[in-house]
């Protein structure tokens, strides 16, 4: 019975039908809903323990409110059911990626198998940084901005969508260096244009730190500071890497293969110059042209001699 559920991975020059595919993919969504639904009933029995983990970047002295009859019961359905993903992750991202595997040589399997076990460090890593770091000093600054002219009251959803977005885009913002590598292996971009632009990357990384959940001076100088500093290390990771993947850059190549080129070619003019002069000089000699004539007049001469 597990045997047959479980999907049939295709080689990379394998060739299959339509049905086939649509059978397989049916096999891994049943995988990842079969994953996702015990980790959803396990983070919900927990869902409390979550709730008061979620609640630390709080300041002492706020609460949680709930404005709803049914706000408590879907809070703790929402956390359990973004609680149970976050678990599954690696499921999921393995079922999608077995599907999509075998349109890629083993080369770049390899590679991608490297990006997706770094990339998942670092999405750790940053939602680590977003709960100790970033959260306490935005949370604190947020809650108690204009506290003397509001009764400030958070509430329970909103606060736990805001602290899961922050978590979530801050994972997102530490897979930097891995997209960016990404291009450079697959070509889009290069190390070279990577340095050319620091000016313009500098910037974006601003930019994109202005479009995270926070928005306090705080929180945001403590989301730049990071960003430049991966933005800068991605740059000397795609060189080192790409002196690996490419011994012979593009840009190293086109020069050397123009001036090539460019000699070829004089050289193939020298040789049609110089094969179109021996044929004028050829046609034009009037030494050849002498001899010519001198073998037919002298055929006549002699059978004048040879006559009695």
């Amino acid at each position: 019975m597990l045997r047959r559920l479980a999907p049939r991975r295709l080689g990379t020059d394998e060739e299959a039908t339509v049905v086939e595919h649509l059978t397989e993919l049916r096999h891994r969504l049943l995988i990842s809903v079969s994953a996702i639904v015990p980790a959803f009933m396990v983070a919900f029995y927990f869902h409390e323990q979550l709730i008061e983990w979620l609640m630390v970047p709080l300041p002492p002295d706020k609460n949680l409110v709930t404005l709803a009859v049914l706000e408590p019961f879907t809070t703790a359905v929402k956390v359990s059911a973004m609680a149970a993903i976050a678990v599954v992750l690696p499921i999921l991202i393995w079922q999608v990626w077995g599907f999509l595997a075998p349109a890629v040589d083993e080369a770049t399997q390899r590679t991608l198998r490297v990006f997706i076990a770094l990339g998942t460090g670092l999405f750790a890593i940053g939602v680590a940084f977003a709960y100790f770091v970033i959260l306490p000093r935005a949370i604190d600054f947020l809650t108690n901005f204009d506290d003397n002219l509001y009764d400030v009251q958070i509430r329970a959803s909103y606060y736990l969508s805001f602290t899961a977005l922050v978590l979530l885009a801050s994972g997102i913002a530490f897979e930097m260096p891995m997209f960016i590598l990404a291009l450079v292996r697959i070509r889009v971009l290069s190390s070279a244009k990577l340095r050319r632009n620091r000016r313009i990357g500098y910037p974006l990384m601003l930019a994109f730190a202005v479009l995270l959940p926070t928005v306090d001076p705080v929180s945001l100088a403590f989301e730049v500071i990071p960003l430049l500093i991966l933005f800068e290390t991605s740059i000397w990771l795609s060189v080192m890497m790409e002196k690996r993947w490419n011994p012979n850059p593009p840009d190293e190549e086109g020069p050397e293969a123009s001036a090539d080129d460019g000699d070829a070619s004089e050289y193939d003019e020298f040789d049609l110059s110089s094969d179109e002069e021996t044929e004028e000089f050829s046609a034009d000699d009037p030494l050849e042209g002498s001899v010519d004539d001198a073998e037919l007049s002298d055929e006549p001469r002699a059978e004048e001699d040879d006559a009695p």
